[in-house]
């Protein structure tokens, strides 16, 4: 695999993935901004909801897709079945989904299910156009995917902006709730649509029904599947237990919904670069330097990301919320608001990104059994301890879980994942870490004080930017991640 196909592949994943945040940003504003509370909470619940069923269907067949296609000459066979285990797996994850949430007596009578049903409608599409992804991504042609999930989400973000530009404001008819649901609906028609569109001019598509095809593609998806199953558990209990142990769910989830969607988008970065980087390199031998390499700086990446999510969302928590939602989810005395769920959830993003590196790396090396059953750990855990703190403290329980689940996973797999892979990290990563971080720390927290209005934490964010990007050159921590390695050497290894 060419070194430069690698790092284009990555560089518009990872645009892709700051651009839709951005706009992920645009539409958590409008969301906030036009419904009330309640419908809100309802509005993060059922995403929040679908989130599990959404990763129980895809399976783990983007990555098996990804493996197959690079390694076969029947690349339009290959995907024709692909897509149609996808469409099995989708139907029979999005029924069960939709059944569930019709029949729980805790949501009779709310909004709930019909927003789920509408809801539906994203991890349909999306996962739909994720199997023709794998077109782009075996074919280095990932500017099309940009163009495309650009697209859904700037057509999701101006179609709620629209309605809210209006005149619409803290609503509480349910009407609003839907039509919100349903635009997310047809951006991700649109995200499918263009997908097609590209695939097709690079590969025959079409439907292919293989029996002894289908089941040895299930057979080797279901080690991803059940790992990437556990993941949705344990991430995605908080919000589905809140909805199910809390009779006020609805202001619940609006509170920790948004800081949730926040977070996520902190994990994008660190997703995509995983995503991008294992599969060019679990094919090599793992033991050479130059993997060795790769996998430090990836490595050393993912926790920068965290970092700088960590100290933004606790440091800065209420200017973010204010910026990205509105006053009346901040905290106050004798209250707690999304900023508060935001601060919970600020070692997480860091921890998660850690866990994910872990993930990647025992699933390439086919340690998936010893990964699984640590990941059921988390899941019991995790499970435990919602049913247990959620009840009492809401939200507050449920990020309280966040933190005990994902530190209990980092203290089990980390260790697992050295012992097993050789990383090396850049020269002084540690040192040049710390001296990125606690000046940018200290500026965040005398700042954040005086960002009292969006227009002063925009100006504040352009100045954060600014002084990261001169701590980073001064550290030569840019230098140190950057330089390219040079992966073209394994093959002559």
């Amino acid at each position: 695999m060419p070194s430069r196909a690698i790092i284009g592949s990555a560089a518009w994943q990872i645009a892709s993935q700051i651009v839709m945040a951005a706009l992920s940003v645009a539409t958590v504003k409008f969301v906030a901004l036009g419904l009330s509370k309640e419908l809100a909470g309802n509005y993060n619940s059922a995403y929040g909801f679908l989130q599990l069923f959404g990763i129980v269907a895809d399976f783990g067949l983007y990555a098996v897709s990804v493996r197959e296609m690079s390694a076969t000459k029947r690349k339009v066979d290959v995907l024709a079945t692909l897509i149609v285990l996808r469409l099995i797996i989708l139907a029979v994850s999005l029924t069960a989904a939709i059944s569930i949430v019709w029949v729980l007596p805790q949501w009779r009578g709310t909004p709930l299910p019909l927003g789920v049903t509408i809801a539906s409608l994203v991890p349909l599409f999306t996962l739909l156009a994720g199997i023709l992804r794998t077109v782009f991504q075996v074919t280095y042609t990932m500017q099309y995917v940009f163009v495309a999930e650009v697209a859904q989400r700037i057509l999701t973000a101006s179609g709620i902006g629209l309605v809210v530009l209006l005149g619409l404001r803290s609503s509480d008819d349910v009407f609003y709730y839907y039509l919100f649901l349903l635009i997310g609906g047809i951006g991700a028609l649109l995200l499918l649509s263009l997908s097609f569109i590209f695939a097709s001019r690079l590969m025959p598509l079409r439907l292919r029904w293989s029996g002894s095809e289908l089941s040895s593609l299930f057979k080797r998806a279901s080690p991803y599947g059940i790992a990437f199953l556990c993941i949705a558990l344990y991430r995605q209990f908080d919000i589905t237990m809140i909805a199910l142990l809390r009779p006020d769910y609805e202001i619940q989830n609006a509170y920790y919904g948004f800081a949730g969607r926040i977070i996520e988008m902190t994990y994008l970065i660190p997703t995509y670069l995983l995503n991008s980087v294992l599969p060019a390199i679990s094919g090599r031998a793992w033991e050479t330097d130059s993997s060795a390499h790769v996998l430090g700086k990836t490595f050393a990446l993912t926790v920068l990301c965290g970092a700088v999510s960590l100290v933004f969302c606790l440091l800065w928590a209420r200017p973010l919320i204010q910026l990205l939602t509105s006053s009346r989810y901040l905290s106050s005395p004798g209250h707690v608001g999304s900023d508060t769920a935001l601060m919970l959830l600020s070692l997480p993003a860091l921890l998660n990104g850690i866990v994910l590196f872990c993930f990647y790396v025992l699933l390439a090396r086919d340690e998936w059994k010893r990964l699984v059953a640590t990941m059921l750990v988390a899941v019991f855990t995790s499970l435990l301890s919602n049913v247990l703190l959620v009840p009492p403290l809401g939200f507050v329980g449920a990020g309280i879980t966040a933190i005990i689940v994902n530190t209990l996973l980092v203290v089990l797999l980390l260790p697992q994942t050295l012992r097993l892979t050789r990383i090396s990290l850049p020269p002084n990563f540690w040192g040049k870490l710390w001296l990125f971080i606690l000046p940018l720390s200290a500026m965040l927290w005398l700042s954040a004080r005086f960002m009292v209005s969006s227009p002063r934490i925009v100006l504040g964010l352009l100045l954060a930017t600014a002084v990261m990007g001169a701590l980073a050159g001064a550290t030569r921590l840019d230098r140190t991640l950057l330089a390219t390695t040079p992966l073209g050497k394994e093959g002559k290894q």
